[in-house]
């Protein structure tokens, strides 16, 4: 078990990680090479030019000004200086509800850490219980907490006034924000700048008609159903096997840009290259020409491919997006029942374009619940059997114990350098890894429920993995923990005595989840404002693949908040900090460096960096707010538990009014607030529609809402349709003249080839 000087010397480490991470970054961005990397978002928006342009020969790719090294941590105070307001407006609502998180986070347990360590942790340490008992491995730490009370000590009336101060101090927060991020979502979505998806519905399982097609059922209905506001509707195909053309072709220019780029360096040697597998053998033929001929090939594939989807009946979906005159109307659609069977005509309010997953729309709608169910329970095997590593983990936390059931370990582990460094940080280290791969599995498996918009993929993907946090990362490694750190106790006692061991032992684990905040939360943090992934990325793609100014805009990889993967993350500190805090309060401190340290850096990547594909208003709050509640739930549930093995019956049965409480709590909360992040209220609507219309009395929204909804593969079809121009032929020669995305030309014979610039 981690002692004091193990969890000294994994701080020492996580902390000096942490500074190189920031030295690191300061000398790395103000490198005029590196300007796309750490602030892409600026030459996204147009406000910032690339600094390589000006400035002499050196000063190109390195900062000469000194100076500016000196203030290498300037950018947290920059980071903060940015009001909310303009926030909003520079990076969207999303991101700023996001941010409220950590925010969140510091105004909940701030205050609890201040009572705990002034009233907890002093009760807690003037007691004798763990040096009493026999057979138990513990440390100074575990003197800070729960176990170190004697049983059936009055004593447990701290505790238990302390999970009532946590309960209602949650609450009352979480109350605070709701009402906040509600407040923030409405006045958003009132001054907002008219969109596409504020004058349409999405509608899905529209039933089959023999007579006619699903263009001309749309029609009809809606312009029975809704005359005074229908305006039009965009139809939904199935153009999956186009979009994989055009993922072809991007890949196959990729490979042609990365030739003509090596040409350039060269142009006294042609690049070629061989066409068997992995060019590694076969027919060695001129690289270029091989690639422009695949490329043309494919690009009238693709122009022939898109007339097959529009022209023919079998490709339209049964979904289509409709549009409105006014947002009054795409209102009362999106939140009606269209027919007596509530399985037709399903309408909801449309994604933004921006957020729409089209492969997704091509699932017919029935057979989304069998896809659903199977997932479920590919979800569940997969808990199971992630549950070997957690467990493979905890015996690394606890070696102690395992050196009584195993003595010849003992030996090489003893060392006290190796000792610390196994103890303090190996543990957190091997859990980062072991779920580094989990966010890629749970997105697949989202996206095979069939979800049609990328934030739904997100919101999905963020639930699946908040359980697999609580079940595999916090309730098994306290289990499989307990079962290992104390496994010589369970060898040696009755079985009687086991539940009390387990009721001494679980406080104990919170020097594992120190171990792992500090790696996760400290270090892991800082190493996210380094963008080391990305700035490698950058360069290779700008050395082998960037010929223009628009390749160097794509090569650029801004990334998003990471919603999926992100705030899950957050609500295991949740779960750790409520849990902990009656329970062990030494915990506290480390979480609030993490909430502090990740709010000021993602505020700078928010400003600076990330760019988000979509924006849902704050749709997401509502998650946030049950995961909190559910953490408080379990923190009085385990408290309880906890306080019957130390046979506190006096305090235990007052315990049992807390989750009553809060599963109240919660309830008034998704009554009173949760309607703003679900409907659109009418009122809203017909102000925005008569505010509108009195400024523009002559407004057309068919122009505006015609290809809003059209998919963005028949766009880059006509894009790539549009560099095949065929020229009048010479007299004595029959070429094709085919004008290349990169402005060369080619001249197309029988047997020959050549390229004319």
């Amino acid at each position: 078990m981690a002692t004091l000087s193990d969890i000294g010397f994994a701080a020492t480490i996580n902390i000096l990680t942490a500074f190189a991470f920031f030295i690191a970054f300061a000398v790395l961005r103000l490198q005029p090479v590196n300007d796309r990397v750490y602030f892409p978002k600026w030459y996204i928006k147009g406000l910032r030019s690339s600094p390589i342009k000006t400035g002499g020969f050196a000063s190109k790719f390195v900062n000469l000004d000194f100076r500016s090294y000196v203030r290498f941590l300037n950018w947290m105070p920059q980071a903060l200086r940015m009001p909310e307001p303009e926030l909003i407006d520079h990076a969207g609502l999303d991101s700023v509800v996001y941010l409220r998180i950590y925010l969140l986070g510091l105004k909940i347990f701030f205050p609890i850490a201040c009572i705990a360590f002034t009233v907890m942790v002093p009760v807690n340490w003037t007691n004798s219980t763990l040096d009493q008992l026999k057979n138990l491995t513990f440390s100074d730490i575990d003197k800070l907490s729960i176990s170190n009370i004697p049983t059936g000590s009055s004593r447990f009336w701290v505790h238990l006034c302390m999970a009532y101060f946590i309960t209602f101090w949650t609450c009352f927060v979480l109350q605070r924000e709701y009402k906040i991020v509600g407040s923030m979502r409405l006045q958003f979505l009132a001054s907002e700048k008219r969109r596409p998806d504020q004058f349409t519905v999405l509608v899905r399982n529209i039933p089959p008609d023999p007579d006619e097609s699903v263009s001309e059922l749309v029609e009809h209905f809606f312009k029975v159903n809704h005359p005074d506001y229908y305006l039009s509707y965009q139809a939904v195909y199935n153009a999956n096997k186009l979009s994989e053309l055009v993922q072809k072709r991007k890949k196959l220019q990729n490979w042609l840009d990365y030739y003509q780029n090596k040409h350039s360096k060269n142009p006294s040697k042609r690049p070629s290259m061989k066409i068997g597998f992995l060019g590694c053998w076969g027919e060695e033929v001129d690289a270029i020409d091989h690639y422009m001929e695949k490329i043309e090939g494919l690009t009238r594939k693709i122009s022939a491919e898109k007339e097959t989807v529009i022209s023919s009946t079998k490709s339209l979906v049964p979904a289509a997006f409709v549009s409105f005159k006014r947002r009054w109307g795409a209102v009362v659609c999106s939140q009606t029942q269209q027919l007596r069977n509530p399985t037709e005509w399903l309408t909801e309010w449309a994604p933004e374009p921006r957020d729409i997953y089209w492969d997704n729309l091509a699932l017919p709608y029935v057979q989304l619940t069998i896809q659903r169910l199977v997932i479920a329970v590919a979800f569940f095997f997969l808990s199971f059997f992630f549950m070997i590593p957690i467990a493979f983990v905890q015996t690394l936390a606890n070696i102690e114990g395992i050196e009584k059931a195993v003595p010849f370990l003992k030996p090489l582990i003893e060392v006290k350098t190796v000792k610390s460094f196994i103890q303090g940080f190996l543990p957190g280290i091997a859990l980062k890894i072991f779920l580094i791969v989990l966010p890629s599995i749970l997105m697949l498996m989202s996206k095979f429920e069939g979800f049609v918009s990328k934030s739904a993929l997100e919101r999905r993907c963020a639930s699946r993995y908040y359980m697999f946090q609580f079940i595999n990362v916090f309730l098994c490694s306290i289990i499989a923990g307990t079962a290992l750190q104390q496994l010589n106790s369970f060898l040696n006692q009755s079985a009687t005595e086991i539940p009390k061991t387990i009721g001494v032992s679980i406080p104990m684990k919170a020097t594992f989840f120190i171990t792992y905040i500090m790696v996760d939360g400290w270090a892991g943090v800082a190493g996210e404002i380094l963008r080391l992934k990305p700035l490698i990325i950058y360069h290779l793609k700008n050395f082998f693949l960037v010929k223009t100014e628009k390749d160097r805009e794509e090569a650029m990889d801004p990334g998003t908040i990471g919603f999926n993967t992100g705030e899950p993350q957050i609500q295991l500190y949740f779960i750790l900090g409520l849990v902990y805090a009656a329970v062990s309060p030494i915990l506290l401190p480390f979480i609030l460096v993490f909430f502090g340290l990740a709010y000021v850096v993602y505020r700078h990547q928010i400003i600076n960096v990330y760019n988000q594909e979509y924006e849902s208003a704050g749709a997401f709050w509502p998650d946030v707010h049950r995961r909190v509640v559910i953490a408080l739930i379990v923190s009085q549930l385990l408290l309880m538990g906890l306080l019957s093995t130390k046979r506190a019956a006096r305090s235990t049965p007052l315990l049992f009014i807390l989750p009553v409480l809060t599963i109240g709590f919660h309830k008034f909360c998704k009554g009173r607030h949760q309607p703003v992040f679900v409907r659109y209220p009418l009122q809203d609507a017909m102000v925005k529609d008569t505010l509108e219309r009195t400024r523009e009395p002559n407004l057309n929204l068919k122009p505006f809402l015609q290809n809003a909804y059209a998919h963005p593969v028949f766009k880059a079809a006509d894009d790539l349709a549009n560099e095949l121009v065929v020229e009048e032929p010479e007299p004595n020669r029959t070429p094709d003249l085919v004008a290349t995305k990169r402005g060369s030309k080619r001249l197309l014979y029988s047997g020959s080839a050549e390229t004319l610039t």
